[in-house]
């Protein structure tokens, strides 16, 4: 017999059963979402891709209006700033469990992402603040009413694994890179060889004792130990002369 007709005569017998599954699972679900699965189905891959990329655009432009709107209710200038350097100084994943951020049971430092299920409602909130506060100190302005008198430019770069990227897409006028990378954790938990992962760099402006600086990397170590989990997160700042933004 031809593998052709094995196949034929298998899938015969199998598909009551599936149609039997398939109809059950369906009947659990809910009426918009039928809709909306029926309507996927008839479209073309074109479509499909154009109305994913559609919904993606409108949803990142709904979260930043909303992290816009949040920020402006901080009113972030130095005082806020100094204060919330003074709140997490000495933040790490051991202060977070302790203070009910984080659940005990979280994924090992350089594996996956901590998820929402790590996290306490109270954890999910410090993660989203600290999002605010990064969004905040790169590019707040009056319009987000964000107070600094910005005297010189700095550029931050930022390594992570393209996988756990996402956790930073809500930036702005950030250049992304791809780039291989390895490392040689010594205790042998999160060895990379030929890792795939992203080089952010983005602008911002310094105040003077460069104290932005210091909230960027407390805002950026929250989101490492509330978010993305790597044993390293590498991030650099350098001043910059003369800036490549021309207007």
């Amino acid at each position: 017999m031809h593998i052709h007709s094995i196949i034929r005569t298998i899938n015969r017998d199998l598909v009551p059963q599936f149609e039997e599954k398939l109809r059950e699972h369906l009947e659990s679900k809910d009426r918009e979402w039928l809709i909306e699965q029926i309507v996927r189905l008839t479209l073309d891959a074109h479509s499909l891709q154009e109305n994913d990329r559609k919904q993606l655009v409108e949803a990142k432009e709904k979260d930043r209006a909303e992290r816009k709107q949040r920020l402006f209710s901080i009113c972030l200038d130095m005082h806020c700033l100094q204060a919330f350097l003074d709140a997490f100084q000495n933040v790490s994943r051991e202060s977070l469990i302790r203070d009910g951020h984080l659940l005990e049971i979280v994924p090992a430092k350089g594996k996956e992402l901590i998820e929402e299920k790590h996290r306490t409602s109270r954890g999910s909130e410090l993660l989203l603040y600290a999002k605010d506060m990064l969004f905040g100190l790169l590019f707040g302005d009056e319009n987000t009413n964000t107070h600094f008198s910005r005297k010189e430019r700095e550029m931050l770069t930022l390594v992570l694994p393209s996988f756990k990227s996402h956790c930073l897409d809500f930036m702005k006028a950030t250049t992304e890179y791809s780039a291989l990378g390895t490392w040689q954790d010594p205790e042998s938990i999160s060895n990379d060889a030929q890792a795939d992962n992203v080089i952010l760099e983005v602008e911002f402006g310094e105040v003077e004792g460069e104290l932005i600086g210091k909230g960027i990397l407390l805002a950026l170590s929250l989101i490492n130990n509330l978010e993305v989990n790597e044993q390293i997160l590498y991030g650099r700042m350098i001043n910059i002369e003369q800036s490549t933004l021309i207007t």
